[in-house]
């Protein structure tokens, strides 16, 4: 039946597709027959217009020749008699009301393409048709669709060999469709296009159906004519409602066959999947009970036992036949506790039938070898396919090492509660949501009590806890979960000392964790480290009066070399003094002025020379406790320089100090920072000394002291630098350099270093060494020493 409906609907189509074709043929036919004609109409009125040219009677037959071409042709809107210059001689019709193009602003296209057409047509001495033109017409003009996509085509009219002027024929290609005849395009719609199918015209602006059937064919109005395209498209037929009801019947009921076919087929497929699925499903059941630890076992109203798993034999140590059958109480349950297990039996299955009940039964299964296995029962009502109970289902789970598991953590946890009790530390643990005191161990009980606020002294947060609300708000709003980066950091151990009045040290470590209930909490262990800041303090002591020993020492080493250069000033001073009194006696002579006066002003500059060096020596003996107060490095860094620069002289060396502009002043101990300054200042000395024999020492490098801000760190600091140019520190030295009594100098003390470090970390700065390189990078080249110290102490900060 399909085949037939095919070949007819085939049959069918071959039809109106070779109608399809005759009737274009047709109209292409009659579309050139007309253009045909036309030309040989414009020939007949040249040879007219060649004849007539004395001849008044016979131009105007001319011209009437020409007015019945326009009237009787639709497709000729003007006809227009040119002479071989172009000039309009005159015009089919006359009436001006028709002149819409000068009208419409058109005329220049229209004149454009009618040169063209002229142009082409002198040069082959044939027709010639212009190419299509567009006009802009407003859409009140009546004629404005029919006229829109006009063309010329222009006849020379030749005589004697010499063109003596042109026919020039207006053509609208709306007009060319007008040649169809009318039961054509009543049945078909006709559509004119030219190239890139830009539609020139068409007969009907009715749509066609999607699947209409078209064709179309090149039309050829002349030998010099544009290309132009004749497309044909169909019309829906009128409906033959018994053919298609016949057919619609026809369809309905081979869909009828098929969907019954297909149903049946259905049907099959869904009852051989059903019966797949349940041995699949009997098969996965089989294989889950034989494969599952837990034991299985059925009884119906009875009690009795009608099913029994793999696993619940294996547990037991009987098989199912022995056990299938059998009534309470069993034969696997001890002998001491079957009353008891019957009446947990009987009570569970009477929750089980009213209230569900899922939290199982302990018991004792005693194995057929005689061991005994710690069970929990869980019981369950059967229903069948009709909802009526008709028995229970049990299962058992082997329990025995859970429950030893869990004696052992209870004993471990006792354990480890033992050991938190009785550490010498606190212990505590707080919410970060609620504040609450979650766990402190006895020691935390007897010293802060049973809440929370020792544990928010302690972590110096008494007056911060919104601090760690806003920690468990952060996390609240972040992706499920606590962050593992998050929990477990340590941080590092802080010594607070309490606020009570106690005078207590404690050493503080805590950390974030996750509390049993999945909250955040703030684990914190503090120790008790009292009795070891007093020792620190006792330590500080001593170091001090070290420090002040160190003082005196120095003074004593530099008190020699102060002697040995006091001597040269206080000679020159008593020699120029002498002279001036051998001069002054008996001969006072005006001129001996000049002789007299730079003496004196040298006597007196040496004198100040060395009121100065006793300066400065007594003001860094005079004081021995230490005493901050708001001083200018550069100050100290001149004193220092001052009182080192005698024994570099003495040694044939020179210090060169550079001091950055503008330095703030900083909050220091003025006579323990100079004494760091001069024992550094002393060891570049002893180091270039040693690298520089005495006759090559004109060409040591000068001990170098600067001082300016380091403000690639934040908060920046004061940075001091003191470099030599001897032979660097070995590496051996440097790591033990700043250890006490430790020193590479045959008559020192080795607390040279240890005590600069000391000073400089009481002013809460840094003091380090670093080897210099020489250009090479071969070998050392010196070494320098750097010292940073905050511009603002930690207790003026406080105090702001």
């Amino acid at each position: 039946m399909g085949i037939i409906l095919g070949t007819l609907h085939l049959q069918e189509k071959n039809q109106q597709e070779a109608a399809l074709f005759r009737e274009l043929s047709f109209a292409k036919q009659r579309i050139q027959m007309r253009f045909a004609n036309n030309l040989e109409s414009l020939t007949a009125i040249n040879r007219e217009i060649a004849a007539s040219a004395d001849d008044a009677k016979l131009k105007q037959l001319v011209q009437d020749q020409a007015d019945d071409l326009a009237i009787n042709n639709h497709e000729v809107v003007k006809v227009i008699w040119l002479s071989e210059k172009n000039q309009r001689i005159w015009t089919i019709p006359t009436n001006n009301k028709t002149d819409w193009f000068s009208k419409t602003q058109n005329d220049q296209a229209a004149n454009e393409g009618l040169i063209s057409a002229i142009e082409l047509s002198r040069v082959t001495s044939r027709a010639a048709f212009s190419p299509f033109i567009t006009l802009n017409l407003p859409s009140e003009e009546p004629l404005a669709k029919e006229r829109r996509t006009v063309f010329w085509q222009v006849v020379p009219n030749i005589a004697g060999g010499e063109v003596i002027g042109f026919l020039a024929v207006l053509y609208t290609a709306q007009g060319v469709l007008d040649v169809i005849p009318g039961e054509l395009k009543a049945h078909y719609r006709f559509t004119l296009l030219t190239d890139k199918d830009r539609v020139l015209g068409i007969s009907s602006d009715r749509d066609v159906p999607k699947r209409a059937f078209s064709n179309q064919t090149s039309l050829d109005i002349g030998v010099l004519s544009p290309n132009m395209t004749l497309r044909i498209d169909t019309y829906p037929p009128p409906t033959n409602l018994t053919f298609r009801m016949l057919i619609g019947v026809v369809l309905g009921l081979s869909a009828f066959v098929i969907w019954s076919l297909w149903s049946v087929l259905k049907q099959m497929q869904v009852r051989q999947e059903a019966e797949a699925n349940l041995r699949t499903e009997t098969n996965f059941r089989n294989a889950m009970e034989d494969s599952t630890p837990v034991g299985i076992r059925a009884h119906d109203m009875d009690k009795r036992i009608t099913y029994v798993n793999r696993a619940f034999c294996e547990m037991s140590g009987w098989s199912a036949q022995e056990l299938i059958g059998l009534k309470p109480p069993f034969p696997f349950w001890p002998d001491g506790r079957r009353d008891e297990l019957l009446e947990k039996m009987n009570r569970a299955l009477q929750l089980s039938v009213s209230a569900n009940a899922n939290k199982g039964i302990e018991g004792a299964i005693l194995r057929r070898d005689g061991s005994l296995i710690q069970t929990r029962t869980f019981i369950a009502p059967l229903i069948d396919e009709k909802g009526k109970q008709t028995g229970w289902v049990t299962s058992l789970i082997d329990i025995s090492e859970p429950k030893k598991i869990r004696e052992e953590l209870a004993a471990a946890q006792e354990r480890f509660t033992t050991v938190l009790e009785g550490l010498d530390a606190a212990v505590s643990v707080v919410s970060l949501e609620t504040d609450e005191l979650l766990f402190a161990n006895r020691f935390y009980r007897e010293n802060f009590g049973n809440d929370s606020k020792g544990h928010f002294q302690l972590a110096h947060q008494e007056n911060n806890i919104k601090t760690l609300h806003n920690i468990a708000e952060d996390l609240q709003d972040s992706p499920p979960g606590i962050p593992a980066s998050f929990l477990y950091q340590e941080s590092e151990s802080e010594e607070v000392q309490l606020s009570d009045g106690s005078n207590k040290w404690y050493e503080v470590r805590r950390r974030f964790i996750p509390w049993v209930d999945g909250h955040l909490a703030q684990l914190l262990i503090a120790t008790d480290i009292t009795i070891r800041k007093e020792a620190d303090d006792i330590a500080r002591q001593q170091e001090e009066r070290m420090q002040f020993t160190s003082r005196l020492t120095t003074m004593g080493e530099m008190a020699s070399s102060l002697a040995h250069e006091l001597n040269q000033p206080l000679s020159a001073i008593s020699n120029y003094c002498m002279g001036v009194a051998k001069r002054l006696e008996g001969n006072i002579d005006p001129a001996l002025t000049k002789d007299i006066l730079p003496a004196l002003e040298k006597a007196s500059a040496q004198a100040h020379r060395a009121g100065t060096i006793i300066q400065r020596i007594r003001g860094f003996v005079k004081r021995s406790e230490p005493q901050r107060k708001l001083t200018a490095i550069s100050d100290i860094i001149n004193d220092a320089v001052g009182l080192v620069e005698i024994e570099a002289h003495r040694h044939r060396l020179t210090i060169a100090s550079e001091l950055a502009e503008n330095l703030p002043e900083v909050d220091i101990d003025p006579v323990l920072i100079l004494q760091v300054l001069v024992n550094l200042l002393k060891n570049g000395l002893d180091s270039t000394r040693e690298a520089y024999p005495l006759s090559s020492r004109w060409s040591a490098p000068p001990v170098k002291i600067s001082a300016d801000l380091d403000t690639s760190i934040f908060p920046a600091m004061l940075r001091i630098q003191v470099s030599d140019g001897g032979a660097g520190i070995a590496e051996s030295v440097s790591q033990r350099m700043f250890e006490p009594f430790f020193s590479t100098k045959s008559d020192g003390m080795g607390m040279g270093l240890n005590i600069c470090r000391s000073i400089i970390e009481s002013h809460h700065g840094r003091l380090w060494a670093t080897n210099t390189m020489d250009a090479e990078h071969t070998k050392l080249a010196g070494c320098t020493f750097t010292i940073q110290i905050p511009l603002e102490s930690p207790e003026t900060t406080g105090n702001v």
